[in-house]
């Protein structure tokens, strides 16, 4: 069994620089910002730095990498229903009509809201994304095929009363409608339909939805929570994981890029035009606009509770044994997630993705630390002679170092605090600071945590 961890909570923090970037944006396309200090700073949000750890981790376990390889993970879509009916049709051999059907149906009946069955594109949709292990929809798909005859029974009667209680609805705005018309257009009508009850969702099938939709062993789940309110009886799970918004240590500045994109077409035809009338019919670009982009030095910042994670591991099934070492194999992968993972927004226009910390600091403690105030007064770039602090990524890691050993000689529960970089100048600058004892350099993301 691996030994405990000294303390809760394995504290993150992160500094780093972007160039030409838009990593996310808002409704209107627009970079994201916040105001701190009296002066507006670009940010990244929580959200975005969020999806792109839990999958960068998700993805590397299921290709076979990192330290969990070989172990569940979970999805969040809004599919599940698709995603039964295509497993029933492709392991079972029902048809795709059927098949979708009785999925769809079933999953209703377990509490799930679906999308407007007058409408095609989200008839088959549940209302909110749903954070389920990857294998729900096999294991629901299991339990249908299993017992289809008194599933399907009960679907038909399902669907019977449904197409009842529509039209009695139907009948009833008839009704209200025919109200509101003067006598003298009036017209007779149809006596009003009795509504059927719809009947229940039998009790194994209901337990088998909440048992495959349960958080179970997947281990993203128990990092990050889930809460389905739809359901009040499948477990919600709060998560081990807490994220800030990321924001620039300095003043933002936003660019607007005016681009022009070619007709590859129009240009052939110019090229190899017989005479300068014809070149000039296609002159000019295929296609103009703008798109802002941001520059900056960002500090971002994450926690770590691995009490509540070994909670949620254990309230998942999983033995005292089981649960640490599942836990110390996703605190290893979470550190590697917070410093490799990056959303994926603009990435092939930007090769942001591609982009490594200038500094990571990873410590322990009885509690969160975040060190978002050491960047409360905006890094001033200008030159260090006119009184200015220089570049921000140095002036940042100053900063935060200093911050940090300041805190750390008033609060006894930091300890083996670590430091990571990827920038040979920042490399040098370490060499020179006077660090706390404390404090250690390290060269691999897996050394940050014990």
């Amino acid at each position: 069994m691996t030994e405990p961890a000294r303390s809760q909570f394995l504290s993150l923090h992160l500094i780093e620089t972007l160039a030409a970037v838009l990593p996310v944006r808002d409704e209107n396309g627009q970079p994201k910002s916040l105001v701190f200090g009296g002066v507006e700073r670009h940010m990244i949000t929580s959200q975005a730095r969020r999806r792109a750890e839990r999958v960068h981790a998700r993805n590397r376990a299921n290709a076979g990498r990192g330290a969990l390889k070989g172990r569940s993970t979970g999805v969040r879509t809004r599919e599940w229903a698709i995603l039964t009916g295509r497993e029933l049709e492709t392991a079972h051999g029902w048809d795709k009509e059927r098949a979708l059907a009785t999925a769809r149906a079933v999953m209703e009946a377990s509490g799930l809201k679906f999308g407007d069955p007058g409408k095609k594109t989200v008839a088959n949709l549940t209302k909110v994304l749903i954070f389920a292990p990857s294998d729900a929809a096999a294991r629901i798909a299991d339990h249908i095929a299993g017992g289809a005859e008194e599933v399907e029974a009960w679907r038909d009667a399902y669907l019977d009363a449904q197409a009842h209680a529509e039209a009695a609805k139907k009948s009833r705005r008839g009704a209200r409608k025919k109200a509101e018309t003067p006598p003298e257009a009036e017209e007779p009508v149809a006596s009003e339909p009795a509504a059927a009850a719809l009947p229940p969702l039998p009790k194994a099938t209901r337990d088998a939805v909440l048992l495959a939709l349960a958080p179970r062993d997947a281990v993203d789940i128990a990092l990050y929570g889930r809460f389905l309110a739809e359901i009040p009886d499948s477990p919600n799970v709060d998560g081990a994981v807490q994220t800030g918004h990321a924001f620039t240590v300095h003043e933002s500045e936003q660019i607007e890029d005016f681009y022009a994109a070619a007709d590859d077409a129009k240009l052939d035809r110019k090229r190899n035009a017989v005479s300068f009338l014809d070149a000039a019919d296609d002159a000019g670009a295929g296609m103009t606009g703008y798109q802002s982009l941001i520059s900056g030095t960002f500090y971002r910042h994450a926690v770590l509770d691995r009490v509540q994670l070994r909670t949620n591991l254990r309230a998942a099934g999983m033995d005292v044994d089981e649960a640490e070492q599942a836990a110390s194999e996703a605190e290893k992968e979470f550190v590697n997630a917070f410093v490799e993972a990056f959303p994926e927004a603009k990435k092939n226009s930007t090769a942001s993705t591609g982009s490594l910390p200038v500094l990571v600091l990873a410590f322990e403690g009885e509690r969160p630390y975040n060190y978002a105030s050491a960047f409360q007064r905006p890094v001033d770039e200008g030159p260090v002679a006119a009184g200015g602090e220089g570049p921000a990524g140095p002036a940042a890691v100053r900063r935060l170092l200093r911050h940090h050993a300041f805190v750390s000689r008033r609060r006894d529960d930091l300890r083996t605090a670590r430091v990571l970089t990827y920038d040979p100048e920042v490399d040098a600058l370490l060499a020179e600071l006077d660090l706390p004892e404390s404090l250690s350099v390290v060269e691999h993301t897996e050394d940050l945590t014990p």
